[in-house]
């Protein structure tokens, strides 16, 4: 159906690499305009957990990856349109420079994503050390690609009020495109970093409190009148405004409401890095989403299967190695068929040690492999693997689409080469060129997937969890 321009007003937050101060301008525009009563919708493009965290915060609301590398045009488009609705205004945050893709022409860059939404892009800019320059700069933005709507620029870090006039009239008059913003150094940093971007919001109990300052800072800085306009006047865009349908396991049960199997889903500030559609496709399929902590709990909820995502294992590692009895008895249900599916920080859980300057810390035990954690990333991008061995999971032939980012790798291994269902085409894996590793029902990887890229996973891990509840109720 065709889109009606006040019906999703939108905006892309893009820069000109990364590290430009996006995410915190995101966060901050998408605190201020709650605080004015605006219902704002947020979005990240690319594959990131962290700042989807922050901004779902400021934002009172889930905020959801788009990404067109792990989903296709068609889902991008019905993603957006089912998730922005209802709010006032749908904000988009880029990832590295506007242009910046895969090959050379820009395929999964933010550019690529705002021409598909037809969403008009506001730059944040570093203007540290530099005047006159930045109107070149953006003037080149504008012409590389007319089909990008750059629309405004909020000029971050800048160095007082005639670095700003400068900056401002270079650009406006060289460019054309108007400074809707001027953001000064901040004497401080408002959110610490660490070697994966910002640090979790669930590690802070002040998180709140940051949104709300750098909220101010915007409000203060940005013309937030003026980006509405912006967003406002947003061409319409083609998409199917329906419900993402994912279907239950049992298309006869589709009606049923009680759903069909309790998953568990470890959740706490060691696990947290899992995208909000891929729990939203688990409940879909017909599943009970149970979450459970192993820095809280002694022991697993009933269950019928088991999601680990990723997360910071490292930085509760003797937490995690101290709770004995927790993990004991995730390596006696894994034992006993329980299905698990674990990517990244769960992989390195179910892993027999994990090694940190020196001293090793006891993880689950669940599969013979020993990590090891290094001060540059052993695996950062993209991944495409193929399935090539029988799980309960995907179908042999497979092609699935993911991401992985790890500063770990494996230091020791003890199991054998029929042990992987994955080959990498892309990307680096656990061993070699080979990636998830396979223990009766556990399955676990490197690669973190999005649900909505591959439709048939949530209904294999309830599948699996159903015929394990079935199976238990009959010994």
């Amino acid at each position: 159906m065709q889109l009606r321009e006040a019906e999703f007003p939108r905006l892309i937050i893009a820069a000109l690499r990364g590290g430009s101060g996006k995410t915190i301008v995101s966060i901050g525009i998408t605190a201020a305009l709650r605080a004015r009563g605006k219902s704002v919708a947020p979005f990240k493009k690319g594959p990131d957990y962290i700042d989807a965290g922050w901004l779902a915060l400021a934002a009172g609301r889930p905020c959801y990856n788009l990404d067109t590398f792990l989903l296709n045009a068609d889902l991008i488009r019905s993603s957006f349109c089912t998730h922005a609705s209802p709010a006032d205004v749908a904000l988009i945050e880029g990832n590295r420079g506007l242009y910046d893709g895969i090959d050379l022409e820009g395929a999964t860059s933010t550019a690529e994503l705002a021409k598909l939404l037809k969403a008009p892009v506001v730059m944040c800019v570093d203007c540290t050390k530099t005047t006159r320059t930045m109107a070149a700069v953006m003037d080149g933005c504008v012409r590389f690609d007319p089909e990008v709507m750059v629309r405004g620029v909020i000029l971050n870090h800048v160095a007082g009020a005639r670095h700003e006039s400068i900056l401002r009239r270079s650009i406006e008059h060289f460019s054309g495109v108007p400074v809707i913003g001027a953001i000064p150094k901040l004497d401080r940093p408002v959110f610490p970093e660490r070697h994966m971007g910002l640090v979790p919001t669930v590690e802070h109990a002040w998180a709140a409190d940051s949104i709300q300052a750098i909220g101010r800072t915007a409000a203060q800085h940005i013309d937030l009148d003026a980006l509405m306009r912006l967003a406002q006047a947003a061409p319409p865009v083609e998409a199917v405004c329906e419900p993402l349908a994912i279907e239950r396991p049992d298309r006869a049960a589709a009606a049923v409401e009680p759903p069909v199997a309790r998953i568990g889903v470890l959740r706490d500030s060691a696990f947290q890095f899992y995208y909000p559609e891929n729990i939203e496709a688990l409940e879909a399929a017909g599943a009970q989403i149970v979450f459970v902590s192993p820095l809280r709990e002694k022991s697993l909820a009933e269950i019928d299967a088991l999601y680990i995502g990723g997360g910071f294992p490292e930085t509760h590692a003797q937490e995690l190695a101290e709770n004995r009895s927790f993990s004991d008895s995730i390596r006696a249900l894994a034992s006993a068929g329980l299905p698990v599916y674990a990517e990244c920080g769960g992989l390195m859980y179910l892993g027999e040690e994990l090694v940190l300057e020196g001293k090793s810390y006891a993880m689950a035990g669940v599969l013979p492999l020993a990590f090891g954690l290094f001060k540059r990333p052993q695996g950062h991008g993209y991944t495409v693997v193929s399935v090539e061995r029988t799980n309960p999971y995907y179908p042999i032939g497979a092609e699935i689409r993911g991401h992985e980012f790890h500063y770990s790798r494996v230091l020791r291994w003890s199991g054998a080469e029929d042990d992987f269902v994955f080959r990498m085409q892309r990307g680096v894996g656990i061993h070699g060129d080979r990636d998830g590793l396979l223990y009766k029902n556990v399955l676990a990887t490197y690669t973190h997937i999005h649900a909505l890229g591959n439709p048939g996973w949530a209904g294999a891990l309830v599948r699996n969890a159903v015929a394990f509840r079935s199976q238990r109720s009959h010994t």
